[in-house]
């Protein structure tokens, strides 16, 4: 499918998002997509198209003479169509809340183009704060005894120690260099290009000085050497990584369902909680901006004490 041309005023705002702000090529995509649909959507309703296929309108030409002719009304009526007409979920939608308070919030903030900022009274879908998914101890060393014996196995020993031990994300992992090591810390560089050193325990030394002494593959691309180098000789992917904890998971015969690096990040934080780390420090290591988002692992605390309370000897239905 060819790519649509992009009007200059969102292809500034895209630039801007990437070098300034530091968002990550896939957050740029994300509003690039979602500015587009909506953009969409408005030549549409304003012209009485059928939206049902959007996906052959033009936007090259809006103008910010257009943008300044939109409302909250505007927004309201694109929130509702993502909604009813496209299913998107609460989470999907607040995607899209954000995209378009962040590009008007620039347009009248740092470019002073427009008056009135029609995204400012437009509310967030509430949505549910999911209880993180996680091993317990028992699932992960069964997870980690699935790694099958061979020439890539110190590689993806130390990956899963990291994941574990660090909490680190997966495009954190994807990210690393040799030069990241310190000695005993590690760089780690998260989202907004914000970095942070995390110490590296016995564990995960190990497993490093055991990747580094089993003859890993040449790297053969630019730049930077990746610290885990695929046996392409590439930096891996993401979607690589997700392969690798998929197949882990099958070979252990553990088949935790839906395991993710994502998951053993939540894995990692919880048993970090639950040996004793305060949410300060686990705010540091996890890479989170808000407090608020670290707070998700108070759930264990919750559960512990629900248990105490339901074997407490006095827990004792009698007839009346």
């Amino acid at each position: 499918m060819e790519k649509p041309k992009l009007p200059k005023i969102m292809r500034d705002f895209l630039v801007y998002l990437t070098t300034i702000k530091g968002k990550s090529q896939r957050t740029r995509k994300e509003y690039e997509y979602d500015l587009t649909l909506f953009f969409r959507f408005y030549i549409a309703i304003q012209n009485e198209h059928d939206l049902s296929n959007l996906t052959k309108i033009d936007i090259s030409t809006i103008s910010i003479e257009d943008i300044r002719e939109m409302t909250l009304e505007d927004l309201y009526l694109f929130m509702e169509y993502c909604e009813v007409q496209r299913g998107n979920s609460a989470s999907a939608r607040a995607r899209k809340v954000a995209t378009l308070k962040s590009f008007f919030k620039y347009l009248k903030g740092k470019r002073r183009l427009i008056e009135e900022n029609p995204a400012d009274e437009l509310e967030t879908p509430k949505i549910g704060r999911k209880r993180p998914i996680y091993m317990n101890i028992e699932e992960a060393t069964q997870f980690i005894d699935g790694i099958q014996p061979n020439r890539a196995s110190p590689r993806n020993y130390c990956m899963m120690m990291f994941f574990l031990n660090l909490g680190i994300r997966v495009t954190e992992l994807c990210q690393l260099n040799k030069s990241s090591i310190q000695g005993r810390y590690l760089t780690v560089v998260g989202k907004g290009n914000k970095e942070r050193t995390v110490y590296l325990n016995d564990s995960c030394v190990q497993a490093l000085a055991d990747y580094e002494n089993s003859g890993k593959t040449t790297y053969k691309g630019e730049g930077e050497e990746p610290l885990f180098i695929s046996q392409k000789g590439t930096r891996f992917t993401r979607q690589t990584v997700a392969k690798i904890v998929k197949q882990i998971n099958k070979q252990s015969g553990l088949q935790k369902e839906r395991l993710t690096p994502h998951k053993l990040r939540h894995t990692s934080a919880t048993m970090m909680y639950k040996s004793g780390a305060d949410i300060r420090s686990l705010q540091h290591i996890l890479g989170h901006s808000s407090v608020a988002t670290t707070q998700i692992y108070t759930h264990i605390e919750n559960e512990e004490l629900q248990h105490v309370l339901e074997n407490n000897p006095f827990n004792i239905v009698r007839a009346r």
